[in-house]
């Protein structure tokens, strides 16, 4: 298909994304053939490891083409973005619990959707241009795609304060998150990947592998832990607006953007995370839960209209005063009985 191109050289599955115009945004069709290859690569001897890569030097993937969804979601069909969320997480499962190699080259913005495609392998190479984010809170989701499993691992509550803000990750923020492995300078990356393609061994990786450019997470990481240590989302409201400081006042105007109640959940869910024997099937879960919801009782539509469709920027959200009921939370994350994710294809 044209948005992407899948083909074998040499030892490598190759997996490229060739939508640049549109930052590789994914499509759902685009999740469908990636799956079908990976399938049929993994019953290939010929194929020793699999190479994601994206044309364009803006965005490796932007996150999901979510004109379809909205489209659907406003004339009241929720199955289609139901299904597009359920066989997207079947596809972030099939990655992380791939038994060959994968690896992933993220230059430019990797965000939402892409974060699903590219951080879930087993060698995630960052470059001097790599951002990499989950900003799903301003559109009225919540960090998904198995997004929430890096989150709740993140040092500290790194994870609550990058899934609320949506902050964008450097190459040397991003490895110290979890979210990257390898820091490659860009210029190195296709004389790799073609030693990649002829060898089918990932040893080379470690050679070219250099020291990041310093991030700055880990400097603020023991103000990052105090003010969003909190149990819920009014608590950490709380300690913000009890410091009158640059940094506490720019998170609170990030998060006053955002959907109070993706913030809360998305708290929630982390917490609920830390909590549990930790998997990404566990994480895909919790996450279904909310994006199963998203359409009929959360804000997304809303959040789409106001920052894709209208772009006013001005969404009118559910508890606009960042005042969310715990039920309202409970709501969205209660488990979906027999509507909830499986990853058994049908």
């Amino acid at each position: 298909m044209a948005d992407i191109d899948i083909r074998t050289v040499g030892r490598a599955g190759r997996i490229t994304l060739t939508r640049p115009k549109a930052l590789n945004a994914m499509s759902y069709e685009m999740c469908m053939v990636i799956d079908t290859a990976l399938r049929n690569w993994c019953e290939d001897d010929a194929v020793d490891l699999i190479i994601f890569d994206a044309e364009g030097d803006k965005a490796f993937c932007a996150g999901g083409d979510i004109a379809e969804l909205y489209a659907t979601g406003t004339k009241g069909d929720y199955n289609y973005g139901r299904t597009f969320w359920r066989d997207e997480y079947r596809l972030n499962a099939l990655i992380f619990e791939y038994p060959k190699p994968v690896i992933s080259f993220l230059q430019g913005f990797t965000m939402g959707g892409g974060v699903g495609i590219g951080c879930h392998g087993s060698h995630r190479i960052v470059g001097e241009s790599s951002k990499i984010s989950m900003p799903e809170c301003s559109i009225g989701l919540v960090p998904d795609v198995g997004g929430s499993l890096m989150l709740a691992l993140a040092p500290g509550r790194l994870g609550e304060y990058l899934g609320t803000t949506g902050h964008r990750m450097g190459p040397g923020d991003a490895i110290y998150a979890g979210f990257a492995d390898h820091f490659i300078p860009q210029s190195h990356w296709p004389d790799l990947i073609e030693i990649l393609e002829a060898s089918g061994c990932t040893n080379i990786i470690e050679k070219h592998t250099e020291t990041p450019p310093n991030g700055k997470l880990a400097e603020i990481q023991s103000q990052i832990d105090w003010f969003f240590e909190g149990e819920g989302l009014t608590n950490i409201l709380k300690k913000l607006r009890s410091e009158d400081q640059e940094f506490s006042t720019k998170i609170l105007d990030t998060l006053q953007r955002n959907s109070p109640i993706s913030m809360a959940c998305t708290v929630e869910m982390l917490h609920q995370l830390r909590g549990a024997n930790l998997t990404l099937h566990k994480a895909l879960d919790m996450e279904y839960r909310f994006t199963y919801r998203a359409m009929e009782y959360g804000d997304f539509l809303e959040g789409i209209r106001a920052q894709i469709i209208d772009k006013d920027r001005n969404p009118n959200w559910q508890f606009a005063d960042l005042d969310v009921p715990a039920a309202a939370v409970s709501k969205m994350l209660q488990p979906l009985g027999e509507n909830a994710l499986s990853f058994a294809e049908e």
